[in-house]
């Protein structure tokens, strides 16, 4: 099945929202169909894929960034008949450490619906690429995300568990896209989330951290495009 007769469902990370694909979208064929997954309500991965699919009644390319791979790979391993591609991009196979799951709890407890304005400057700058970290503006669109979405989506994304996803019951084509300056999840990560999957191929981003939609939005076009061009069909 050709791409333009399914729809492609960009599904972010944690604490960002559909501005995390605004550059990136610009890139992307004309005639591509794009949706947006929302990942704002749900306790568990598995409720989130759900209600991501029961939105969309088309066959699905689902791209995933970072959390939202981990949330691509539970659509497309409890919904095959539904998936025609998939899409990686800087995700993991791993739950989160003893220390990520204390040091989100620490934050949770930290603050209040009345406190929490957003997610600290000093957490988003080392999710960039060096020569990112001082560009305020691209600093600042990614605050911003953190103060839309509030404490409460906060509170319910330090919270999901990430284990238990089988990969290995993928089926359709898929794609797994890397940094190798990526701070936050490693390219060998990227490694085993290509292992998992029968068949997955790895491309590498240059120049960009763990913010490769944003960092560098027409390099991962290209890379998108050329693969679905040639593996979804």
């Amino acid at each position: 099945m050709p791409i333009d007769e399914a729809s492609v469902v960009l599904i972010p990370g944690f604490m960002l929202d559909e501005t995390l694909w605004k550059a990136f979208v610009q890139y992307l064929p004309e005639h591509w169909e794009i949706h947006y997954g929302n990942i704002s309500s749900g306790k568990t991965i598995s409720q989130i894929a759900n209600n991501i699919i029961e939105s969309h009644s088309q066959p699905l390319v689902i791209i995933g960034f970072s959390l939202g791979g981990y949330i691509a790979r539970q659509i497309a391993a409890d919904y095959p008949e539904r998936v025609k591609g998939l899409i990686l991009i800087a995700s993991s196979l791993r739950e989160d450490t003893e220390s990520q799951r204390s040091a989100k709890k620490q934050m949770v407890e930290f603050y209040t619906p009345q406190t929490f304005k957003r997610l600290s400057t000093q957490t988003i700058v080392r999710s960039l690429h060096p020569r990112n970290r001082n560009n305020s503006a691209l600093i600042s669109l990614i605050l911003s995300m953190s103060t839309n979405l509030g404490y409460k989506v906060l509170v319910s994304q330090s919270e999901l568990i990430r284990s238990d996803i089988p990969s290995c019951q993928i089926q359709c084509p898929t794609l797994v896209v890397a940094s190798s300056h990526d701070c936050l999840r490693s390219v060998e990560e990227s490694i085993e989330v290509k292992e998992s999957i029968k068949n997955a191929a790895l491309r590498m981003v240059d120049r960009s951290g763990h913010m490769i939609p944003l960092e560098q939005p027409e390099e991962l076009a290209k890379i998108v495009t050329s693969w679905a061009n040639s593996y979804v069909d």
